[in-house]
């Protein structure tokens, strides 16, 4: 083989507020909830149905923990890109058991605010916008490591922009 690929694309809402702890070192450790969800139609009884899966993330990157602390609120809908990871531990019985999790680790991952509205801290009152848009770029190249306008709310100035009442326009469906 000449290679492999070990990368979790998801977008979701999360089921609780970010647990949020620390190592040893100091350094923070988020988990958060993700429920992705699919419905489709039956075709013999032509109900609605729907799926939901649950999904562990547990983020080590600094920079997207403190997001995370501070923007996201349950049920704030969420860009994931991290790496599966198996871990094994024992119940109270003794008996192996085996968690997977989406990681995002110190210097990878990406973690995105999709909310522009209420859940997802996308109305605050300071000059960042409504977009954390955090990538764990480690300080080189690649992607930006700074809170960005890219779309969904950025920042304040900019000599002819339009107000923010006249682009709050609701998208009809």
């Amino acid at each position: 083989m000449a290679g492999s690929l070990n990368r979790v694309l998801l977008i979701g809402n999360l089921g609780a507020d970010p647990e949020i702890r620390r190592l040893n070192s100091g350094d923070p450790v988020v988990n958060i909830r993700i429920a992705t969800s699919e419905s489709w139609r039956d075709k013999n009884s032509g109900e609605r149905k729907e799926k939901t899966e649950w999904h562990n993330v547990v983020i080590f990157n600094d920079n997207l923990a403190k997001v995370a602390e501070q923007y996201l609120k349950k049920g704030a809908k969420v860009y994931v890109e991290g790496q599966l990871q198996t871990r094994k531990w024992q119940d109270q019985q003794g008996n192996d058991r085996y968690t997977t999790d989406i990681v995002l680790q110190k210097f990878r991952g990406e973690l995105q605010m999709l909310d522009t509205k209420n859940g997802g801290g996308g109305d605050r009152d300071d000059d960042r916008g409504g977009n954390a848009n955090r990538s764990s770029g480690g300080g080189g190249g690649g992607r930006s490591s700074d809170f960005g306008g890219g779309g969904f709310g950025g920042g304040q100035g900019g000599g002819n922009r339009q107000s923010s009442r006249e682009l709050d326009d609701e998208i009809p469906f």
